[in-house]
């Protein structure tokens, strides 16, 4: 309840700063866009703006909350071959690393080498509810260990494959396994998740978590083959254009049942999905729940 109601504190207060600068019609367009990752505010830059005009907000963000040292904008899109957003730095300390707290846990992480949203806050803690004691869990695209780290201190898995192929991500990875005392629990691999799970995961899961949703369907074979006789749970995370007259919970389930019996899966149940957040113009994340009994 407590970091829930200090995001309604903070959204007021961003959105009379940016009505203020800006006026009404281009502050809607800002004032949401922008997340707290630690001490380092990111201004998620729309489509069609200069970053030069987000400098007063980022002046005025600063100096009303104490806890911001950094301001950063956030451009659209994502470049590399690990797929990060690029940042330009518009106020405050030219640093771009922090320590991000989530549930009772802590992360260090730098936003210009590793990916990390906070509007994953909810996802992160329903996932770890849903872990039974004893479960092994492999999580394909893990980052910096977050959903993993939160399901070791939140449910009692018996241990948590993480796996990522960035090597910065890994070692931060590797830090915050350590920083929050689960090194008996998560186990840290650098490296393709379809090859690491092909070379060494094999049949050992009772959950796969395949937070990348650019991958998620061409690795769905691999998350299956993760499973423990091919039965268990797999999260997969997709992005879905949000077009009128369609739903983008059914589009998305469609797309994993489709991909589900392309690969020879005979019986599944799509036991939930759900809107995890905006992601752009028209395009939504989305989580489908797959369970194979």
């Amino acid at each position: 309840m407590g970091e829930e109601w200090l995001e309604v504190g903070r959204g007021k207060i961003l959105r009379e700063l940016a009505l203020k600068i800006y006026g009404p019609e281009k502050a809607f367009k800002l004032w949401r866009r922008i997340e707290f990752i630690g001490d380092i505010a990111v201004i998620r830059c729309p489509l069609n703006m200069n970053p030069e005009e987000l400098k007063p907000l980022a002046e005025s963000i600063l100096a009303r909350f104490s806890t911001v040292k950094s301001v950063w904008a956030g451009l659209p899109g994502v470049e590399g071959p690990y797929r990060l957003r690029r940042h330009i730095h518009l106020a405050g300390e030219p640093r771009s690393e922090t320590v991000y707290k989530e549930h009772g846990c802590v992360f260090k992480v730098d936003i210009n080498k590793a990916y990390v949203s906070p509007a994953l806050n909810y996802e992160h803690k329903r996932i770890a509810k849903q872990v039974k004691q004893g479960e092994i869990v492999v999580n394909m695209f893990a980052g910096v260990g977050l959903f993993s780290i939160i399901i070791a201190k939140y449910s009692k898995p018996e241990r948590v494959h993480s796996i990522d192929i960035n090597p910065y991500a890994f070692e931060y990875m590797v830090e915050n396994i350590r920083l929050n005392k689960v090194e008996n629990i998560v186990v840290p691999y650098l490296g393709d998740a379809k090859e690491v799970v092909e070379k060494r995961l094999l049949s050992t899961a009772d959950r796969v978590l395949m937070p990348y949703p650019e991958l998620a369907l061409e690795y769905l074979g691999t998350a299956v083959r993760a499973l423990r006789q091919q039965t268990g749970w797999i999260h997969v995370y997709l992005h879905v254009k949000s077009l009128k007259g369609k739903n983008p919970l059914e589009e998305a389930e469609q797309a994993v049942a489709k991909a589900a019996t392309n690969i020879g899966v005979g019986k599944f149940v799509i036991e939930n999905s759900r809107i995890v957040r905006n992601v752009g113009p028209r395009l939504v994340q989305v989580v489908v729940d797959l369970h194979i009994p």
